[in-house]
């Protein structure tokens, strides 16, 4: 009876730990994906403007929005 009471006890302290880690892990995750897409758009906002501003070509400013599109998760 004890090693059954021991065995519960220890599964239900694994199964408790190991959903928070995964709950973790996903909310970090979540988190860093979101980051990464702020900075995306930060750097798409960088490109118009800069070829706005008339600093980058039209050329340029093909070839670095195409290559922001393919870096980011959001297509």
């Amino acid at each position: 009876m004890t090693k059954t009471a021991a065995a519960a006890l220890i599964a239900s302290m694994f199964l408790v730990t190991g959903c928070q880690a995964l709950v973790g892990g996903a909310v970090g995750a979540g988190a860093t994906g979101g980051g990464y897409e702020v900075h995306m758009n930060n750097q798409k906002n960088r490109v118009q403007e800069d070829f706005d501003k008339g600093r980058i070509t039209k050329e340029e400013y093909t070839i670095r929005m195409n290559q922001i599109q393919r870096d980011s998760f959001i297509q």
